[in-house]
This record gives structure tokens, C-alpha cells and sequence, in this order.
């Protein structure tokens, strides 16, 4: 009689090759974001709809170019370098995001419902625009407390700018926005996790290449 094989090697023998750390830490991913989509059905959807609205690409990108070419802008030299850094911010943001989507090409979520596409690249799920683009401008509203507090001196609004107290709620009423607008998009089903993550990460990153390197007194000085 034949000696039947151990159990342990006749499994082996018959399971595909181990998947890759990458492919696992995107199964998780999956997996987490359907869960936290799931258990969160019961939150009213006009309250994820409106904060999509509110960080939508078509909305946020014609306001720092309006802004900046706003007569506002010669008001203050403060205010003109915050719409200035605003502006470039938002084409880095839009080509950056652009670029990183066509290259990775995740497909979103396939529950992902209702949603309109503005351009081809918005088809692909990593990374998030929206998570992107509110903690850039969130990450640089932190940056320019200072300036935006300047600014309200040079426009001769001092009771705003005293103590910097209302500056500093408005700072944390933005940064409170920006994280909810980003969970907002798991909930959504719009995204995954790691596409909100990934989203986050580059604003910041944004927020600090423009308040650093990218800003009016280099373009100008």
C-alpha cells in the first residue's frame, strides 16, 4: 500500500503561490473599506453628499484662480500671497493627482453608486482627489495663520485679528472639514482606504512644497 503524502504537502501542492505583500495589503484594504461602507449605511447620505459637493474639484479649483485675480488680491500683499500659493497649490494638486491616477489605474470600489465623472482619469480610485485637495488647502490655511492674520491687520479689520482667535477656529473648523470630507468618500463608497490615506499624505505634502518653495516672494522677489 502506498504511503499517503502528508496532509500539509498535498494543500500545498494544490493553492495558487502565496499572494504578493502588496496584493494582501490591498485585500485588506478592500475588505476594511467594504466593511466600514457597510456599517455606516445608516448615516443620512445628504450629509456625505454635501461634504462630496463641498470638496469637489469643479467648485474648489475656479476659487483660489478667482481670488487670485480678484481685486483683493492688490489689497493686501499678505492676502495676495495666500490666493497666489492657493492658485499654484491647486494646478500641482490637479496635475499630480492626474498623473498618479492614469499611472496606477485602481478601479473604485464596485459598489460605488451614482457618481459623475468630470474627466477620464476620475474613473480610476487611487488616489483621492477630494482627500487631496481639502488637506492641501487645510494644510496651508494651518501654514498661513500667520499671514491670514496680517492680512485682516492690513485690511484694518483688528477686532479679528487682536489675539488670532477667530483665525484659529476658522484653522480648525477647515482641518475638522478636510478629515470629514475624507471619510466621507469611504463611506460614499467612492474610495478605499488607502486611496483616502495616499489623498491625505500628497496634500500635505503639496501644502508644504507651496508654503515652502512655491510661493509669491520666489515667483516675484
Amino acid at each position: 500500500m502506498e504511503k499517503e503524502a502528508p496532509r500539509s504537502q498535498s494543500l500545498d501542492a494544490t493553492l495558487p503561490n502565496p499572494p504578493s505583500l502588496l496584493r494582501r495589503l490591498v485585500h485588506q484594504d478592500a475588505a476594511l473599506s467594504l466593511h466600514l461602507h457597510t456599517i455606516f449605511q445608516p448615516f443620512p447620505r445628504s450629509i456625505l453628499k454635501a461634504l462630496e459637493i463641498s470638496g469637489d474639484g469643479r467648485f474648489w479649483f475656479p476659487v483660489p484662480v478667482a481670488l487670485f485675480l480678484s481685486p483683493l488680491s492688490s489689497t493686501s500683499s499678505h492676502l495676495g500671497s495666500i490666493f497666489f500659493s492657493l492658485f499654484i497649490g491647486s494646478i500641482l494638486d490637479l496635475l499630480v493627482v492626474g498623473l498618479i491616477k492614469y499611472q496606477i489605474q485602481r478601479p473604485r470600489p464596485v459598489y460605488n453608486k451614482d457618481m459623475h465623472l468630470t474627466v477620464a482619469v476620475d474613473h480610476w480610485s487611487f488616489p483621492s482627489g477630494h482627500s487631496s485637495r481639502v488637506c492641501f488647502i487645510a494644510a496651508f490655511v494651518y501654514l498661513s495663520s500667520a499671514s491670514i492674520i496680517e492680512a485682516l491687520k492690513q485690511l484694518n479689520f483688528p477686532w479679528l485679528s487682536s489675539h488670532g482667535t477667530v483665525v484659529q477656529l476658522f484653522v480648525w473648523i477647515v482641518l475638522f472639514w478636510s478629515v470629514a470630507t475624507s471619510i466621507s468618500r469611504v463611506l460614499l463608497g467612492r474610495h478605499f482606504v488607502f486611496d483616502i490615506v495616499a489623498g491625505a499624505c500628497l496634500g500635505v505634502v503639496e501644502a508644504l512644497l507651496v508654503f515652502h518653495f512655491l510661493n509669491y516672494e520666489i515667483f516675484f522677489s
